[in-house]
């Protein structure tokens, strides 16, 4: 009785050893001190599916294990734009169409951003349209219209935004109120690029604006291709000397432009730049240890479906039932500390919400 009672006090303190380093692990792989957030700007699934049948390099979607939906509706429309789309991410709460950094009221409520400059850390965004469109504006601005691109080009005067990679030259320099905002940044310590040709120059600054484009940037097609992954390595590499860490949006702005105009070649060719943005995001990750990557979308354009081509029944027919966005659920992919938060079916909302509790933002 005595050797019985002698082993088991062995495995129950066996068992607490065990589980106590189980979950200290635990503890340390569910907190990431950054986030790189991918959002590929009307991506559903039929355009992973269609654009990927295509690709014979790595498959950055197949490379999650964490897999979840979201639903895209805004406060006032099933369907939403991306104005509404993006404000949930970066403030938590629905609103209407069009609108950027604010809620259904028009009332500005704090952003991600914004939090995390609480905590010293490091932001920015990469983007294949402007850097004062909806998605990237709604992290860093509040304003009642996505349309008031001057005004929100005013917003990265306050600082929230570390470093911004895209088009929009005009919106800091052919102003009606002839400011140029381009040395107004310069004054507060930023670094200015403007440059319409790549591939770009290797920067080393910890606050960087960069404009590639008058407005939009040029399609991938165009000779673009490439640019998306290394900007955020850029972006990556610059925000990484912050010790305590980053939250990086980077956008596949034109996945939503080529459903618009109904053009899978140009949905395509967009998508795949993303998969390589999203590759390199991972490689970074998983080296790194401690970087979250969330990959998902704020809506799906064109109602886009893959149906059968009888001419060739190994391949498809792309089909199309709109020129607008579609209000049905999108894919969320997680890799990294507090991926696995990421699963099952939820409203967009929650992704602000995950982000916020795994990041301590107050």
């Amino acid at each position: 009785m005595r050797n019985f009672r002698a082993l088991l006090f062995f495995l129950v303190l066996t068992a607490v050893a065990f589980l106590s380093v189980h979950f200290k692990k635990a503890d340390k792989i569910t907190k990431p001190k950054k986030v790189i957030f991918l959002i590929g700007d009307g991506m559903g699934l039929a355009q992973i599916s269609g654009a990927m049948s295509f690709y014979d390099g790595v498959n950055a979607f197949e490379r999650f294990k964490v897999i979840g939906f979201s639903k895209t509706s805004s406060d006032d429309n099933y369907v939403t734009d991306s104005g509404a789309g993006a404000t949930v991410f970066s403030i938590g709460k629905k609103t209407f169409n069009g609108a950027i950094g604010v809620d259904k009221d028009s009332i500005a409520h704090e952003n991600i951003f914004e939090m995390m400059k609480k905590k010293n850390a490091a932001t920015g965004v990469v983007v294949t349209s402007s850097v004062t469109h909806a998605t990237p504006a709604c992290f860093y601005a509040h304003v009642s219209s996505r349309k008031s691109e001057f005004d929100i080009a005013e917003f990265l005067l306050k600082e929230k935004c570390d470093i911004a990679i895209g088009g929009g030259m005009k919106f800091f320099v052919s102003r009606n109120d002839k400011r140029n905002l381009f040395d107004e940044l310069k004054a507060k310590g930023y670094s200015i690029f403007s440059d319409t040709s790549l591939p770009f120059q290797n920067i080393n600054a910890s606050k960087l604006i960069y404009t590639l484009s008058w407005d939009g940037m040029k399609k991938a097609q165009e000779g673009r291709s490439g640019y998306l992954k290394n900007a955020s390595l850029l972006a990556m590499k610059n925000l990484d000397k912050n010790p305590e860490g980053y939250f990086l949006m980077v956008e596949g702005s034109q996945i939503d432009w080529g459903g618009h105009a109904n053009d899978f070649d140009y949905m395509k060719s967009e998508l795949i730049d993303f998969n390589e943005a999203i590759n390199v995001a991972l490689d970074y990750a998983i080296k790194d240890g401690n970087t979250l990557v969330v990959v998902t979308a704020d809506h799906e354009t064109g109602g886009l479906s893959l149906i059968e081509n009888k001419s060739n029944k190994k391949t498809f027919k792309s089909n199309y039932s709109t020129g607008g966005h579609s209000g049905i659920m999108v894919p969320v992919f997680a890799f990294g500390p507090g991926s696995e938060e990421f699963q099952g079916i939820y409203e967009n909302t929650a992704i602000h919400d995950k982000f916020k509790q795994l990041l301590n933002l107050k």
